[in-house]
């Protein structure tokens, strides 16, 4: 296998998964460069990136191509490492075509779950982007299957960002009675149905004193906030989007966390709230089925339109602090086996050097 990485060519949007990656993987190579269509935030910026290329990955964005290609050829990157499998992707392989340089592409969910599903046309880039990778990671089982059904025989990696470190073990009887969704607001995360969730726990009256934090923000925020009026919500609070101190404290406070998304893959929301010791609610997801089994370590919803029954369930079984506890224990367990930031950052860094060689 060949030694340390010397360059590293990142190619990714402007995004919190891109600037942490950045942090994570800078102490694995010797430089960075970036391809982004932004700068990274200056205490983003690791102090080996070398140079941010800024461009636009719109699919209108023809020439962008040869401009990558240009600069690709100037660096002489031992690895380009593309992060997302849409336009972002299809702009880099077009790139790369004729330069022997490999190519690692790590697919978000909605890459794979839910583009090649728009048309014909998305599900032919998102093949094509896949087929074109020297290997491609997936963080999670099922997702990695839904990319061999795309692309067929490729080599996929399973790694995920993973969570920064495992917080202080929780301690149940500090928690308070409260429900924590930090979903975005937009209409995949579904967090109208936690809303009419959450109007079926008020009425049940065995909660009155448990409250419900939303925190985020979207595009559906204000409908959200008129919907919780319209509903006459007592106990519920918008916290708006937080910073990640906040956001910790929030998991540390709440018994209960709940995300019902149509289509996921590992979100980093639900590994945080695992390691800081909330019983998980889902919605019944193949990625979800990977980290939570119903009535071992948290609750699956079968069906969202019923969500406020499973609710009630979720709350009555955290609201016992000796369950709570064997709960938090089982799920910081898996966190710490399969998705702390480090180990995995080191796993990319492996995965680089398996491909250099292979160029070699």
């Amino acid at each position: 296998m060949t030694e340390r990485i010397r360059r590293l060519l990142v190619v990714g949007s402007a995004s919190v998964h891109t600037w942490r990656f950045l942090a994570g993987i800078a102490p694995h190579v010797d430089e960075i460069y970036l391809a982004c269509n932004d700068e990274a935030p200056a205490e983003r910026r690791p102090a080996n990136l070398k140079g941010v290329l800024r461009v636009d990955f719109s699919l209108k964005a023809l020439a962008i191509a040869g401009r990558l290609r240009r600069w690709i050829r100037e660096l002489q990157p031992d690895i380009v490492h593309v992060h997302q499998a849409n336009s972002v992707a299809w702009h880099a392989r077009r790139a790369l075509r004729g330069i022997d340089i490999p190519m690692l592409l790590t697919a978000w969910g909605s890459d794979v779950l839910l583009l090649p599903q728009q048309n014909r046309l998305m599900r032919a880039m998102v093949r094509g982007n896949l087929k074109a990778a020297a290997a491609v990671t997936s963080d999670s089982l099922y997702m990695a299957a839904k990319i061999r059904e795309l692309a067929g025989d490729c080599r996929i990696k399973l790694l995920n960002y993973g969570i920064d470190a495992l917080p202080a073990e929780p301690d149940p009887a500090a928690k308070k009675r409260q429900v924590l969704s930090c979903r975005l607001h937009k209409p995949l995360y579904r967090i109208d149905a936690i809303l009419r969730a959450w109007q079926a726990v008020e009425q049940d009256g065995r909660f009155n004193d448990w409250s419900l934090a939303v925190a985020a923000n979207g595009s559906e925020t204000e409908a959200l906030r008129q919907l919780a009026r319209g509903l006459k919500l007592r106990n519920v609070e918008f916290a708006g989007f937080v910073d990640s101190q906040t956001l910790g404290r929030l998991y540390a406070e709440s018994r209960v966390f709940v995300s019902v998304p149509r289509s996921d893959a590992t979100s980093i929301s639900l590994l945080e709230a695992m390691g800081h010791g909330c019983l998980p609610l889902l919605s019944n997801l193949p990625a979800n089925g990977e980290w939570v089994i119903d009535g071992l370590n948290g609750v699956i919803a079968e069906d969202v339109g019923r969500l406020g029954g499973e609710l009630l369930r979720a709350m009555a079984w955290s609201a016992d602090d000796g369950a709570l506890r064997g709960i938090a224990e089982m799920n910081r367990g898996l966190v710490a086996a399969k998705a702390l930031h480090q180990a995995n950052m080191a796993g990319f860094a492996d995965l680089y050097r398996e491909l250099a060689a292979d160029k070699v």
